[in-house]
């Protein structure tokens, strides 16, 4: 009974007793020295992060933009399957045109005049045979060139594969060609066009800034530190921006990011909004994973002969992707963010007071002392009327003689 009068009683203490704050002046240096120290904290903080770095007086709107790229450049080969070539930007772009993205063939495995008929499959764990028992008519494996007939034929002297209905001869890709077929990619360049638009302040610009002349965009080459505006980026730095090596790059292909950062303070001079470029590796080097390494597909071009044949020259391409990332902020002076921040950082400069509050009435020797002259228990004036008339008196009475 006890147990439930003790919690009856807690119930009603907090749900008829009433607390109002009590200014209590402490005479203490250490204590005025405490209260001062926070309050600075605090507006340091208000001032210093919120206003001066994160622009709290400011509105903010994310970057809208297209991007475009034209790629230059010419190398020459000369191969055994293809004699002397010369390589332009209709050979080794491909797709031509790409959203936010390019793509430049570096290296190039060729099978050249494949027509529909049987050969042998290509050797591997569940190509090679020993007799026609070993092939089943119409198998397809996950890594099959064609079709399964159900024979087994020669591939050479002294393997033996599953013959198979396919573009023979089949594909080859075991080895890939060292040093890269267009390692000379390296010294391509490209020019990257992009515009940019802030909705909320219709603002719009783009990285060939208006300073940059015709003449001076025929000759310039990005630079970080003598050219760092000039939109035209010569592929082999790029990747050493990165911290890559181009050549090594070349072999098996992969994703390089283009970072263009537009973050604007529209409250300065429209010329001060600049784009700043940054380079990264976007995929997973060849030496960190060995499972899948690279960038590579397969391309074919097919031809017919005045018999009326069809053939086709079947490439696996690797290359290189430039996917161009655009991103950035703007912002601008806006009454109410200013207003917001600044009723923020004032309620907040109350947090000092309950700070001190506790470092005072829990941590400080005099706690015990403080906390009598804070708090005050004042029992109802009527409630105590009724209950207790001595009390009363002395009550009516106070310091003074009067009621209070």
């Amino acid at each position: 009974m006890s147990g439930g009068g003790g919690c009856c009683g807690e119930l009603y203490s907090c749900v008829f007793d009433y607390s109002t704050p009590r200014i209590a002046l402490i005479k203490s240096r250490k204590v005025g020295l405490l209260n001062r120290v926070i309050q600075l904290v605090i507006l340091a903080y208000v001032i210093g992060w919120v206003f001066v770095w994160e622009k709290g007086y400011q509105e903010f709107d994310t970057v809208i933009s297209s991007v475009t790229s034209k790629v230059k450049g010419v190398a020459a080969t000369n191969t055994s399957e293809l004699g002397f070539r010369v390589w332009d930007v209709a050979d080794y772009i491909i797709p031509p045109q790409e959203e936010n993205a390019f793509f430049v063939m570096t290296n190039l495995i060729l099978t050249p005049n494949q027509t529909q008929r049987q050969c042998p499959e290509l050797p591997d764990t569940s190509t090679v045979c020993i007799s026609s028992h070993n092939c089943t008519p119409g198998y397809v494996g996950t890594h099959s060139n064609g079709v399964q007939t159900g024979r087994c034929v020669a591939y050479n002297e002294t393997v033996k594969t599953c013959e198979v209905d396919a573009w023979c001869p089949v594909e080859n890709d075991l080895t890939v060609p060292k040093p890269a077929f267009l390692g000379s990619a390296e010294n391509f360049t490209v020019l990257i066009k992009n515009n940019i638009w802030y909705p909320k302040f219709n603002f719009s610009k783009r990285n060939i800034l208006p300073n940059i002349s015709t003449e001076y965009l025929k000759s310039c080459i990005y630079d970080r530190v003598n050219n760092p505006f000039c939109p035209i980026f010569r592929l082999g730095s790029l990747v050493e921006e990165a911290g890559e090596s181009f050549q090594d790059m070349a072999l098996l292909g992969g994703v390089m990011g283009i970072q263009i950062s537009w973050n604007c303070d529209l409250d300065k001079k429209y010329t001060h909004c600049v784009p700043k470029y940054s380079f990264r590796r976007l995929d997973n080097r060849a030496f960190d994973h060995n499972v899948s390494p690279g960038y590579n597909f397969r391309f074919a071009k097919f031809f017919k002969d005045s018999s009326n044949v069809e053939s086709r020259t079947l490439m696996k391409i690797y290359g290189i992707r430039f996917d161009v990332l655009v991103f950035g902020t703007a912002g601008k002076f806006d009454i109410i963010p200013t207003m917001i921040n600044i009723g923020s950082g004032v309620a907040l400069l109350g947090v000092a007071t309950v700070l001190c509050d506790i470092i005072i009435f829990h941590f400080f020797k005099k706690r015990y002392y403080y906390r009598e002259k804070k708090f005050k228990h004042v029992e109802d004036y009527e409630e105590l009327h009724l209950t207790d008339p001595v009390s009363v008196h002395h009550f009516d009475q106070g310091d003074n003689g009067t009621i209070p």
